[in-house]
């Protein structure tokens, strides 16, 4: 039972982590919920492995996968892997009434260097903005954006996507996509 508990915790990190600047701060106190055709865990070399269907919830937070796996260190959560076709996770911002949504083939967080990347076919959402192209790297500690394109069907040439809305004057209702 502490072995299943010690997994759910470094899920539980692993989801408050994987959400891009400025994530429902509210989330961290709500319940994980994670469901899964099976579970493995290694208590000596600390992997969780969960794999088909995979579902998180945690309060806003939404993550869907084929397959995670969570890797701990003796600080915690190290590094959490998801793979998909996407892995999807949807989160709302704090203290606004939007999302963000993340789409890829993978899934990485590494916790030492609070750096996500979302790879194969990524793309990123946010109130009608959106990014695309082959990987798009976060670092959360210093908000740093990089997005690399290559070329495959979802991306005409290979280039990165970018598409930003134009955003409301005071005073105008906004304009839904």
């Amino acid at each position: 039972m502490q072995t299943l508990k010690t997994g759910i915790y470094a899920v539980l990190c692993a989801a408050l982590l994987l959400s891009p600047a400025h994530a429902e701060k509210a989330d961290r106190d709500k319940p994980v919920n994670l469901e899964a055709d099976t579970v493995t865990l290694d208590d000596i070399k600390k992997i969780s492995v969960y794999q088909g269907n995979v579902i998180l919830s945690q309060g806003t937070l939404m993550l869907r996968a084929d397959r995670v796996q969570v890797t701990q260190n003796a600080g915690g959560l190290d590094r959490i892997s998801a793979v998909g076709r996407p892995v999807a996770f949807r989160q709302k911002l704090d203290g606004r009434d939007e999302f963000i949504e993340g789409f890829s083939d993978r899934i990485e967080f590494d916790s030492a260097n609070s750096q996500l990347e979302l790879i194969g076919q990524a793309r990123l959402r946010r109130d009608g903005d959106e990014l695309r192209g082959a990987q798009i790297s976060y670092n959360a500690d210093t908000e740093f954006y990089k997005v690399v394109g290559q070329p495959n069907a979802q991306t005409p040439g290979g280039r990165v996507r970018a598409v930003i809305r134009p955003k409301p004057r005071a005073g105008q209702p906004a304009v839904k996509p």
